[in-house]
């Protein structure tokens, strides 16, 4: 007897998803590239734009500040006109800004470039993870497909710093921005044609204009007082005054919130325990990992004496450990034993690696040295973000898909600004304690990055105590597809 077969059009709509996961993931790709591409080529934009040591830093502040603060409001956005249509939206406007950053040539029109990267890919990625978890219902599916995102969105780091250095040595710094151009152009026409749009929920009874801009200019001035905490200290009235201004936004945001009848953000969505328990493991483990791939470039390049492109070779054992496991074996892992058992491993891991980091000196050779704890690094964002994203968005109405992904999101971007600068602040000062008692330069780099990968192994240890405490996943009986299918339907709840 002949194997059953998928109808025609079933097996072209399921083709049309995995295509459309590639379209996602260049876009990713994108995003995760500029995280890192730009570092490298910092001081040939310096020499070029001439710019001050201050400005300078507003080539990464103003994309940062931008992103973080715009990823709920454009999550959002999707859940109510189409996330395609904001998807879409978002990769145009990337590429023109990123078009914009490789032909500045002045200061000025680089930094307002940068921060229209930053909006606009706020707006392409914040909808990823909602397109993923309502195109690929099934469980086993979602992970598989969930594990391509997160190997993009790691990897993409790796790549960026290869290709920053390559670019910028072999040409100028200005094509660390072309390369964008090639990749959005095919990513949008792809994503025309190939991602569903989902039925909005509408915005004719009106858009919640007040909320939006207390939640993006909160956000916006959060991450602008962390980002900028290591030039005028955590202490100063700037930033205090910053973060309690932001504070008071928030706080502001969420009383408007409780009281009007058409919310950008639905208070139901903190009932949605997996998301925000999963978004509070994820902030304290992430402050870690972004902090230690930036203090890590930071040793092997002052203290080891690395180029740019060696040292994006050197993160090569992590992203290829994190693509293995993306490969459908975190995948596999969460079917079988479940994500909860699943993540606490992988965050062992991460602990181990940052425990043997502490033992770095000034003359470590990268095998095994380094080499060990990328290895285990990368076992362990592999294997954790991956049950992370499942616990997240496992609950979550089709209704709000768009916001949760934007709340995820914002948990890994404050996660990474805070972990940069509180842990690039505690490095700075130990370094000028140590200099200032007549130790060498490089033992006091070392020295300075020591105390970081201290702090940051207890902060992984306390996201592990944080999970045990408040991650919990509801048991849940075997759903069929059509069962599984029928609960992601959009509830047609208000919004």
């Amino acid at each position: 007897m002949a194997a059953p077969t998928l109808p025609t059009p079933a097996l072209h709509a399921d083709r049309r998803r995995w295509f459309a996961l590639i379209v996602v993931c260049l876009a990713m790709l994108m995003n995760a590239l500029d995280a890192t591409v730009v570092n490298v080529a910092l001081p040939r934009i310096q020499h070029d734009l001439h710019f001050t040591q201050a400005g300078l830093a507003w080539v990464i502040d103003a994309y940062l500040v931008a992103f973080a603060g715009f990823l709920l409001m454009s999550g959002r956005l999707g859940d109510l006109v189409g996330r395609k249509k904001v998807f879409l939206v978002g990769l145009a406007g990337f590429t023109a800004a990123s078009l914009v950053c490789g032909v500045a040539h002045d200061q000025e029109l680089l930094i307002a470039a940068r921060f229209a990267q930053g909006v606009f890919g706020a707006a392409s990625t914040s909808v990823i993870l909602a397109i993923i978890a309502t195109e690929f219902r099934d469980p086993r599916e979602r992970a598989r497909a969930m594990s391509a995102y997160i190997f993009v969105a790691v990897g993409g780091g790796s790549v960026g710093l290869l290709a920053g250095g390559a670019l910028t040595q072999a040409i100028n710094w200005h094509w660390i921005f072309f390369i964008n151009l090639p990749i959005g152009v095919i990513a949008f026409v792809l994503g025309a044609i190939l991602v569903d749009e989902n039925e909005g929920l509408g915005i004719r009874e009106g858009v919640d204009v007040l909320g939006s801009l207390l939640i993006t200019a909160g956000l916006m001035l959060g991450v602008y007082a962390v980002v900028k905490s290591s030039q005028y200290g955590w202490g100063s009235a700037r930033t205090l005054g910053a973060l309690a201004l932001a504070v008071a936004l928030l706080a502001a945001f969420l009383a408007v919130e409780a009281r009007i009848e058409k919310p950008i953000m639905p208070l139901r969505v903190f009932r949605v325990r997996g998301l925000l328990s999963s978004s509070v493991v994820r902030g304290f483990l992430f402050v870690g990992m972004y902090g230690v791939f930036f203090l890590v470039t930071l040793y092997l390049e002052h203290v080891r004496g690395y180029d740019a492109l060696k040292t994006g070779f050197a993160f090569l054992p992590m992203t290829l450990v994190v693509a293995l496991l993306s490969s459908g074996i975190t995948a596999r892992l969460v079917q079988r034993f479940g994500p909860r058992r699943t993540l606490f491993p992988a965050m062992l891991s991460v602990v181990a690696a940052l425990v043997i980091l502490t033992q770095l000196d000034t003359h470590t050779a990268y095998f095994p040295g380094v080499f060990v704890p990328f290895v285990l690094f990368g076992a362990g964002m592999g294997g954790a973000s991956v049950p992370l994203l499942t616990i997240a968005m496992a609950d979550v109405a089709a209704a709000d898909a768009g916001l949760a992904s934007g709340i995820v999101n914002v948990s890994m971007q404050v996660a990474g600004a805070v972990g940069v600068a509180v842990l690039g602040t505690i490095s700075t000062s130990r370094t000028r304690s140590l200099l200032a008692s007549g130790h060498s330069a490089p033992v006091a780099l070392t020295g300075g990055y020591h105390i970081a990968f201290i702090v940051s192994a207890g902060l992984a240890i306390l996201s592990v105590l944080v999970a045990a405490t408040i991650l919990r996943v509801r048991p849940r009986p075997a759903e069929t597809t059509s069962a599984l299918a029928a609960r992601l339907e959009p509830s047609g709840e208000g919004t």
